[in-house]
Formats: C-alpha cells, sequence, structure tokens
C-alpha cells in the first residue's frame, strides 16, 4: 500500500505483483462534518418548533429536533430516538438552555441552516457500528434473514457482558470471530476516549470524528496479505504510527516511512 499525502489531498493506492489494483483519494476541503462527536451547550429550546438550537463550536448554532433526542427503548425494542417512541416527549421536559449536551452530527450544514445533530451516539467500524447507550445487537436487513439468527447468537457471544449496542454491517457476513472480535475492540476503545475527552475537554470540543483516509487504511485495507505500507510524509508516518499502536499494532508494525528514488 503507498500513501502520498500533501496538505490538500491524500492518494492511497493498492498494488499487487507490480499492478495497481485500488486508488483511493481524498480532498481536505470534502471532509464533511458527519459523525463528529461535540461536547455541545443548549443556546435555546423553542418548544413550538419542537427543537433546540445547540452551540457546537461551528460557525452557526446546530439543529437538535426531538425525534433525534435519544432515550432508552423498552426491553426488546431495537435502538431508536424520538422518533420511535409513544407518546413523544416534548423536547422542553429534554433539555434546557445553558445545559451540556453530547451531541453528534446526523447532517451537514447547508446553505444558512446549521448542522443538525441526535444526542443517540453511534460509532462505525469496519464491520460493525456500536451504539454504546444501547444493549440491543442487531444485523443488517440486507443480509439474508436465514442467517441473521446465528450471526446474531455469535455477536452476543463475542460481545460478552461488557454490554453496549451493536449491528453488524453488511460487509462482516463472511467475518471471522477474530476480526469481530478487533472490530469490538476498536470501537470500545474509541468510545472510552469519547468518555474520557468529555470529562477532561471544555464545552464546544470536538470529541471524536470519523477516520481520514488514512486511519481506514489501516482498518479496512489491510490483511494478513498486506505486506508493507509506505508513507511518503514523516509527520504522517508518525502520526499514523501513534494510532495504529494504540488501535490496529499488527497494521502499524507494516508502516514504513519511504524517501522515494
Amino acid at each position: 500500500i503507498l500513501i502520498n499525502w500533501a496538505p490538500q489531498e491524500t492518494r492511497v493506492a493498492m498494488v499487487e505483483n507490480g499492478v495497481l489494483q485500488e486508488l483511493h483519494v481524498e480532498r481536505t476541503l470534502e471532509r464533511g462534518l458527519v459523525g463528529n462527536v461535540y461536547l455541545g451547550k443548549v443556546a435555546r429550546v423553542l418548544p413550538g418548533m419542537q427543537s433546540a438550537f445547540v452551540d457546537v463550536g461551528l460557525e452557526r448554532a446546530a439543529f437538535l429536533h426531538v425525534a433525534d433526542v435519544w432515550h432508552r427503548q423498552p426491553d426488546g425494542e431495537p435502538p431508536g430516538i424520538g422518533r420511535n417512541a409513544q407518546p413523544q416527549i416534548p423536547i422542553e421536559q429534554q433539555v434546557f438552555e445553558g445545559q451540556t449536551l453530547l451531541v453528534q452530527v446526523i447532517k451537514d450544514p447547508m446553505g444558512s441552516k446549521g448542522a443538525r445533530l441526535s444526542t443517540q451516539i453511534s460509532i462505525a467500524g469496519r464491520l460493525l457500528v456500536f451504539l454504546p447507550q444501547d444493549d440491543h445487537v442487531g444485523v443488517s436487513q440486507k443480509i439474508p434473514a436465514g442467517q441473521r439468527d446465528e450471526l446474531r447468537a455469535r455477536l452476543v457471544s463475542l460481545i460478552g457482558a461488557s454490554g453496549g449496542g451493536f449491528i453488524l454491517r453488511t460487509n462482516g457476513e463472511e467475518a471471522s470471530d477474530s476480526e469481530l472480535s478487533d472490530d469490538i475492540a476498536y470501537l470500545r476503545k474509541s468510545w472510552a476516549r469519547i468518555k474520557d475527552a468529555s470529562v477532561r475537554l471544555p464545552t464546544l470540543s470536538l470529541l471524536h470524528q470519523d477516520l481520514n483516509l488514512l486511519q481506514r487504511v489501516l482498518r479496512d485495507l489491510v490483511g494478513e496479505g498486506t505486506q508493507t505500507i509506505r508513507v511518503d510524509s514523516r509527520e504522517q508516518f508518525e502520526a499514523l504510527q501513534l494510532f495504529g499502536q494504540e488501535f490496529m499494532p499488527a497494521a502499524a508494525a507494516k508502516l514504513v516511512h519511504y524517501h522515494g528514488e
């Protein structure tokens, strides 16, 4: 795997037997905010609109609708937020001005509208989505119904007593127990970092954002057959090493700083 980095753009090439197999490009300015987790502060509650404006440190206040205020579902129900709950609790009974809220962006700002938020946090991994506020274990509806019960049972066994909600993504259908366990560990570690940051950092802080292309290389593209990962930037090589050593040590061991010819 060859990584060419510049401040404006990152390029990743997968080469096998001297032949280019895949090319991935990420432009810095095109990265959105969806998935970002902030420690926000409620600026205003609007009962008439059943919504609230939340300051998360962006140019414009973000928008939280009552349908996106999470609360725990009854036992046996799938994970969900307000829109799945009956009856819906008015937003003025759930949040108040000046309140500190852990929120996640679910829709990027557009025009004069700020970002849309949810108080249900979800963290995407390579094979799983982690819902740390839930206990529900689910399987993608795109996986054939006949396989879902068996996959769910495997997942429940791997999750163990530590809890948390997990949803198996479609690309996890053929995953081994080892691969699923690695993803569970990565996601739990990511959530632990968010929780730690939420008590250390001031309000309006960014606590978590989805992985950039370089980090996704270690999470998604590196396998047993990967010989080496060459990075042409010393700065990014060192940053990727730190990330990999904490979350994906086997992949990090294959990193090499490449100066070119």
